[in-house]
């Protein structure tokens, strides 16, 4: 997935409320790509979900990978893949996303905030946002380099996650 290819996702979505997470997002908030991407993962209002669809059908995306109703995976032909995750608003701004486990991932209303790719302004993730999902798992070296970025950023001392 290259920054060209999210600019186009994003235009077609256009209307529809989306944030960039995962590498993508880091880059949003670094403002420039710092490692190459295999996907772009993204989240949406879940009562958008059929908009969301509707607009990346019309770009040739179909389902191929459902953990509903956690996240789920489109790719199109040339095999560029995102990942949707479905976020439930509150009236304050938080949102949730179910999870496998019995906490869903809560998204405070600050982590909605912007970052550039190629010069544009995007929504994404906040650093604090990206940090807190970077936790609790076996780090692969790409998490490590986004890690290292999200550091960077916020100030944090370079450590292992």
């Amino acid at each position: 997935m290259i920054a060209e290819h999210v600019l186009e996702i994003l235009a077609a979505l256009d209307g529809n409320d989306v944030w960039i997470g995962g590498g993508w997002g880091v880059d949003a908030l670094v403002g420039k790509q710092t490692r190459p991407h295999d996907d772009l993962d993204l989240m949406h209002r879940e009562e958008q979900e059929p908009a969301v669809l509707n607009a990346l059908a019309a770009l040739g995306f179909v389902e191929t990978l459902s953990w509903r109703p956690v996240r789920f995976v489109l790719t199109d032909a040339g095999g560029r893949e995102i990942d949707l995750h479905p976020l439930r608003f509150a009236p304050d701004g938080s949102a949730e996303q179910s999870s496998l486990t019995v906490e869903p991932f809560r998204y405070p209303a600050e982590c909605f905030v912007t970052g550039t790719i190629l010069g544009a302004t995007v929504p994404c993730l906040s650093a604090e946002q990206q940090i807190c999902f970077h936790q609790g798992y076996e780090p692969r070296e790409r998490d490590l380099h986004d890690m290292a970025q999200l550091r960077a950023l916020v100030r944090l001392p370079q450590r292992p996650i």
